[in-house]
């Protein structure tokens, strides 16, 4: 990927849903050009897809965690399933090392961040955790909402 390529991607993951005439017009190349570079993008794989993202998703929430989890046995499915039964997990990744799995976790409160956290110890197969909270984000890739 070259830079207009970089600079395409980075207005299309803010808004996936904008006209090729925006996004030429910002770019200050021709439609043809934004068409072209999108089509190649996607037909090389660079580009999977297009979603949709939901407030939820978007809307910064005041609390912000990365919880590592280790898992006993032959579990981590199960784990990663009832995991994904929590509204405050936000994302869910396997890693290697000492921990099975690192979850991004998002709260409106140290209340309710306090009892996702115990609630998620509970869970059969967690035989261990370390929870840092997240304090600033001076850059990401992720599109956000404003709070209305």
């Amino acid at each position: 990927m070259d830079r207009l390529d970089q600079q395409l991607v980075t207005l299309l993951r803010h808004d996936g849903r904008r006209s090729v005439s925006d996004l030429a017009a910002e770019l200050g190349v021709s439609r043809a050009t934004v068409r072209a570079r999108m089509e190649r993008l996607e037909r090389d794989g660079d580009i999977l897809g297009y979603t949709v993202i939901l407030r939820n998703d978007a809307v910064e929430v005041p609390v912000r965690a990365v919880m590592m989890i280790e898992i006993e046995g032959h579990v981590l499915d199960k784990v990663i399933r009832q995991l994904g039964g929590f509204p405050e997990v936000a994302a869910i990744h396997t890693t290697n090392g000492r921990w099975d799995l690192v979850v991004e976790l998002g709260a409106a409160t140290l209340t309710d961040f306090d009892t996702v956290l115990r609630r998620i110890r509970l869970l059969p197969g967690i035989t261990g955790s370390d929870t840092s909270l997240l304090l600033t984000t001076p850059r990401t890739t992720r599109a956000r909402l404003s709070q209305r």
